[in-house]
């Protein structure tokens, strides 16, 4: 895709999520979208593409910071819940409740007995989210250890990006298979038919923010508007299944 393709069809798939969410006004539709990934796989820079043009009083992204004494003592999914999108609005996780299943099973920063509750409850309370007419969106975007290595060394001597600088970045790369082994395991036990993951494979960054765009507009916007935007490259963004794991299409 040439840059002034990927521009033309970025300002096509922005104009129709403004026209979903025109929709989901007056509709009532909540939306949320969980977006997950390895560090630099480019979340910010793909939900910055998708907000980009949306209503501020109508769309929310929710990145917490580390729990407080006071919610470490709680449910672990209660400080997710006050987050939940209203009627009208859209609301994205950058980084979610997956947080457990993630870099918390990594850096032992949650118990094993708490790891396999999580995996336990995360598929009965996202079908509760769906019951009641949220819809949900599930994301992950895959990036392989090559690209991770070079984006985190860009993070490293860019001024611009020293606030994307993290004290977990040298443990995206030392330990690289233990993060493989915690999202192989995330997907097998959370991927479910009524909150379904999608991977996007993100060492190119336009085509998986294209793909993401058409996905959700795909997802979420009603049939007039979705029907006339193509579906997402299945080279770059497909819904997963076990054999992605072994079969190159999550970088292992």
């Amino acid at each position: 895709m040439t840059k002034s393709d990927y521009d033309a069809e970025l300002k096509r798939l922005q104009l129709a999520l403004v026209e979903t969410q025109v929709a989901a006004a007056e509709s009532g539709e909540r939306v949320l979208i969980v977006l997950e990934g390895r560090d630099g796989a480019g979340k910010d820079g793909t939900i910055k593409r998708i907000v980009e043009h949306l209503a501020a009083r109508a769309t929310r992204i929710v990145a917490l910071p580390k729990p407080t004494d006071r919610e470490r003592s709680q449910w672990y999914l209660q400080r997710y819940v006050a987050h939940l999108p209203a009627a009208g609005e859209i609301v994205i996780f950058n980084r979610s409740w997956y947080n457990r299943a993630g870099v918390e099973t990594v850096m032992g920063f949650s118990t094993p007995a708490e790891q396999t509750q999580f995996l336990r409850d995360a598929p009965d309370f996202e079908r509760m989210l769906v019951e009641s007419g949220i819809k949900l969106v599930k994301l992950w975007l895959d990036i392989s250890r090559d690209e991770q290595r070079r984006r985190l060394d860009d993070r490293r001597t860019d001024p611009l990006k020293q606030l994307k600088v993290s004290d977990m970045d040298a443990a995206a790369q030392t330990r690289w298979s233990d993060y493989s082994n915690a999202r192989n395991t995330m997907l097998l036990r959370t991927h479910t038919p009524l909150a379904p993951w999608f991977c996007v494979r993100g060492d190119e960054k336009e085509n998986a923010r294209i793909a993401v765009l058409r996905h959700l507009v795909g997802s979420i916007a009603p049939a007039d508007i979705a029907g006339s935007h193509r579906k997402p490259d299945p080279a770059t963004l497909f819904p997963f299944e076990p054999a992605a794991i072994a079969d190159g299409r999550l970088a292992a």
